[in-house]
């Protein structure tokens, strides 16, 4: 049996809710799968619930847009305290920072001429934390762009019109908090971001896992980085990023890892 460990919900900028997320899980024969939202952690106590009633291990996790010698680099966490008071103060202080960058997105496109309102995009994230791809889909249902890709190469993306630099805290800060959280850190996606030559500081800053599989990973590139998981003694994992949008990665289970995983990054958090 497998695990997709690396999906979104409406709790951050996913389209299904944690609960549908499971259904679809469930539907497609998966074992495991961990709900990695994007600086929130409110998507998965429904989720844990759904998975208890349906027979499925969610797994708690978290995706974490940091920096790290003046690159964006993401992060996830798995397995941490979810509910852990300086853990939940620090999401609490970054959702508000996504406000903050998403009411300046809103005042360079209406100085583009176009007409985008907070209220639009708190409406658009609905409980979820607010992000870009919100932004994305008003700028879709409004006939100016096709897509959510196009959205961004258009004008959110970064050197476009409407793009904003986001709070920037640090990899090892993020690495730190998720650790003294009683969480397992791992390297997302290194090659979307570019991120592979970092692997070895970030090991001594903490990291304890890189994500191996994943969409558009070729063979040549799996067996290069299990090879750097054996280096370090990293655990390795992997997983669809399932958005559930029509411009993201496919569906829940396109990318999956063995059980086993799991079970390395259970001993890795010392759980049983």
């Amino acid at each position: 049996m497998s695990a997709d460990l690396h999906i979104h919900t409406d709790a951050s900028d996913g389209v299904e809710s944690p609960a549908q997320v499971v259904y679809l899980a469930k539907t497609a024969g998966l074992k495991a799968i961990a709900i990695t939202d994007h600086e929130t952690t409110s998507g998965i106590a429904p989720a844990l619930e759904a998975g208890r009633r349906l027979s499925l291990e969610v797994l708690p996790g978290v995706e974490m847009s940091t920096e790290h010698q003046d690159r964006e680099v993401h992060l996830l966490g798995y397995l941490m305290d979810y509910t852990e008071p300086v853990f939940l103060s620090f999401l609490e202080l970054l959702k508000q920072k996504r406000k903050e960058r998403a009411a300046k997105i809103a005042a360079r496109l209406c100085d583009l001429g176009v007409q985008v309102t907070m209220d639009q995009i708190l409406a658009a994230a609905g409980n979820g934390s607010v992000g870009r791809p919100h932004v994305a889909r008003i700028l879709i249902k409004s006939g100016l762009v096709q897509s959510v890709a196009q959205a961004f190469d258009q004008y959110l993306g970064t050197g476009r019109p409407a793009y904003v630099p986001r709070f920037k805290y640090s990899t090892s800060e993020a690495i730190q908090l998720i650790r003294e959280a009683g969480g397992v850190t791992v390297l997302a996606h290194p090659m979307i971001d570019d991120s592979e030559s970092f692997i070895p500081g970030l090991v001594k800053d903490g990291l304890q896992g890189l994500e191996v599989y994943y969409p558009g990973h070729s063979p040549e590139i799996i067996s290069r980085f299990l090879r750097t998981c054996k280096l370090y003694n990293l655990v390795f994992t992997g997983g669809s990023d399932f958005h559930g949008d029509q411009n993201r990665h496919g569906y829940i289970g396109e990318v999956t890892v063995p059980y086993q995983s799991v079970v390395n990054l259970k001993k890795c958090a010392g759980k049983k």
